[in-house]
């Protein structure tokens, strides 16, 4: 009995410590990383929105232009990784920078590191299980 009471406790302090509002990750609110993530690491959907808002990140949509029109994370760039121009595109991104790429599914994702990295990309991760889990996780998508 005692240790059903202390659970309830437990589950009612993390109640009104995370609240009830909005998105449980988002890519412009909540906490941001301490570090940049190990080079080619796949992050839940909470970790990618906190790598995700590290100084000198891009946020980097791999899917169609008709996927990214019909919802994508806050301030990502679209840069389709199926596309004939995929590595003429990618020449024009910065290899300084940090990527946090994502996808549908993570697929995709997967394969625009390797293209990447191939080129002198070091500074990659994705998001495991693309904008699928990143919305199952409560994450926000705009259409703008």
């Amino acid at each position: 009995m005692k240790r059903a009471g202390l659970a309830a406790a437990l589950v009612a302090a993390a109640v009104l410590l995370t609240g009830c509002s909005g998105a449980a990750v988002s890519t412009t609110a909540g906490p941001t990383a301490t570090a940049t993530p190990a080079a080619g690491a796949s992050l839940s959907p909470s970790d990618f929105a906190a790598a995700a808002k590290l100084p000198n990140t891009v946020l980097l949509d791999v899917r169609t232009p008709a996927e990214f029109a019909a919802g994508h994370l806050a301030g990502a760039v679209n840069l389709d990784v199926e596309s004939a121009d995929f590595a003429r595109s990618a020449a024009g991104l910065d290899p300084t920078r940090s990527y946090a790429i994502y996808c549908r599914s993570g697929n995709r994702s997967k394969a625009a590191m390797a293209a990447l990295n191939q080129t002198g990309f070091s500074h990659l991760f994705d998001l495991a299980g693309g904008i699928g889990a990143w919305q199952s996780a409560g994450g926000e998508v705009v259409t703008n």
